[in-house]
This record gives C-alpha cells, sequence and structure tokens, in this order.
C-alpha cells in the first residue's frame, strides 16, 4: 500500500527528536480495512485551513503549519511544543485510486481514506474451453 524507499528517513528523524528533546512534529499510523487504505497525521493545534494536501502520480504531500504568537510583554518560561512548518511524504502503490482520496480533519487528527483501484481487486477471469464459457472462481469451476 504504502512504499518506504528512504533508508535514511527514519535514522535523520530518531536523531532530530533526540537533539531537539521532542518527537518528530508529523506522526502517523496507516493500515488497511477492507477495501480501502487509512492513514491517520496528528496535528493537534493545527488550523485546518493552513493543511495542504496535494497529490502528484503516486506521491502524496502534507504540509501543515502551526505558530504560537506570544506578545512581547510574554516571559516564556518552558517551550517544547515544535512550531512551524511540518511536511510528511508518502509513496503510494499503484493499487490505490489517488483520484478518490477523502480527508478529514478532527480532535488535531487529519484522517485520509484511500479506496482500493478497481484493478487491485479480485474479479473472476472467464476461460474459454472447447466452445464452452466457463467461470473459474476461488479454485471452482461453475458452468
Amino acid at each position: 500500500m504504502l512504499i518506504r524507499f528512504d533508508p535514511y528517513r527514519d535514522v535523520e528523524r530518531a536523531a532530530a527528536a533526540w537533539w531537539n528533546g521532542r518527537a518528530p512534529g508529523l506522526p502517523m499510523d496507516a493500515y488497511r480495512r477492507g477495501e480501502q487504505f487509512v492513514v491517520h497525521f496528528d496535528l493537534p493545534g493545527v488550523d485546518p485551513s493552513s493543511i495542504d494536501l496535494t497529490v502528484e502520480k503516486n506521491v502524496l504531500n502534507v504540509r501543515a503549519q502551526r505558530q504560537w504568537q506570544y506578545d512581547d510583554i510574554d516571559k516564556v518560561a518552558i517551550h517544547e511544543r515544535p512550531q512551524g512548518t511540518f511536511t510528511r511524504q508518502l509513496f503510494l502503490g499503484e493499487q490505490l485510486d489517488t483520484d478518490r482520496i477523502a480527508a478529514n480533519y478532527e480532535h488535531g487528527v487529519l484522517t485520509l481514506t484511500i479506496p482500493m483501484a478497481e484493478q487491485a481487486k479480485p474479479r473472476k477471469v472467464e476461460i474459454t474451453a472447447g466452445g464452452s464459457h466457463t467461470a473459474i472462481e476461488s479454485g471452482q469451476t461453475q458452468s
């Protein structure tokens, strides 16, 4: 479903998290549920209008921005929540229908639902033998 190609990305993200003392900015979960693929991105505190989601060929790009605006009179004691622009790129497999991606942002979580492409779904194949048509499904012959 998803294609992970960059072998150094996880190492770089772990090193950055360790160096900065915080987790990467755009964690996600992804799984297949029946005839669709579901991806959740954690984006707490992000204004939905700042989320940009694009698909080009089989590459999905997610970009979001979180900014904390404080006044000059504020004296910040602790500043641990990451701010700025967060991006994530996913390489989607050919078996996903990128033309029908649905996106929903609720409770700080961006959820993408990507249906399986029709050509990736199981289907019956008709076989002709001796002038008669026979449908084969799951290893059983039907006339």
